[in-house]
């Protein structure tokens, strides 16, 4: 479960995708975020679906990143599913047993959050998969550029949210790791009751925090030793620059978004 966390993970290549500026790649997903709670019909998601096929095939990744993303918060889609469906009432009456009632409008929901969900964390995992560390934090740090007249640090919280996602793989390999050395020892951490599992996890969460300290440490260390002060003054070997096909990018995009937010 731990190795199937996906956010953060990059796939090198060579592809249409892949050598889109993250610029476009990151405003390409937030409207497709935007998107999402947009989309009124059910139907609307056959153009998501479809969008989210083409950027797999074209930036030729393995769909089995896709599922494998899905996998640790499959309990949380269950969830939100089920508090849907049991919480919200409406005018037809689907099903009802003693307190229970299930609603049309309450099936419906559920469906558009489940939806929802699933290709929130699909498009999240694609902009990760596709777009490098280094990428990722030239563009957001390019895209928070105007907001530095009010005072905006951006290329502080740029590499802030950069090391965030980069370490995610790490300390879930760590995770697993820490795991693995404490059922070696003894550790239970399946059994018992939900008091007795989380009981459990403190031999798990106090080597991970101390390990997570030490590597922070160690990075300070690392980038202390070569001279960063900041983004003030500094350059870039490769510069970006938006081409024709981010153009294209924007224009496939935009076409897939207006078909699935307005087609009824």
């Amino acid at each position: 479960m731990i190795k199937d966390i996906t956010i953060g993970q990059y796939v090198p290549g060579d592809s249409f995708i892949h050598r889109l500026d993250p610029r476009t790649k990151i405003l390409t997903a937030i409207l497709f975020i935007i998107q999402l709670f947009l989309i009124k019909s059910f139907v609307g998601y056959i153009f998501v679906v479809a969008f989210l096929g083409i950027i797999v095939w074209v930036a030729k990744l393995s769909p089995k990143y896709l599922y494998k993303g899905l996998k640790p918060v499959f309990m949380l889609i269950i969830i939100t599913a089920l508090l849907n469906v049991f919480m919200i009432e409406g005018k037809e009456l689907l099903f009802q047993w003693k307190f229970l009632k299930i609603y049309k409008e309450g099936v419906n929901t559920a469906l558009f959050m489940v939806l929802r969900l699933v290709f929130l964390i699909m498009g999240s995992s694609l902009l990760t998969l596709t777009t490098s560390p280094i990428e990722l934090t030239d563009g957001i740090e390019k895209l928070l550029n105007p907001f530095k007249k009010i005072g905006v640090p951006a290329h502080e919280l740029a590499m802030m949210m950069t090391i965030a996602l980069r370490f995610i793989p790490t300390l879930m390999d760590e995770t697993d790791k820490i795991m693995k050395a404490q059922m070696a020892r003894g550790a239970d951490f399946e059994s018992g009751k939900l008091i007795q599992k989380a009981k459990s996890l403190i031999p798990l969460l106090v080597p991970l925090f101390i390990s997570s300290f030490r590597r922070a440490e160690e990075l300070a260390m690392a980038m202390e030793a070569r001279c960063y002060r900041g983004g003030e003054g500094r350059t870039r070997m490769k510069q970006l620059k938006m081409e024709g096909i981010d153009a294209i990018a924007f224009v496939t995009f935009f076409g897939f978004a207006a078909a699935s937010i307005f087609i009824r």
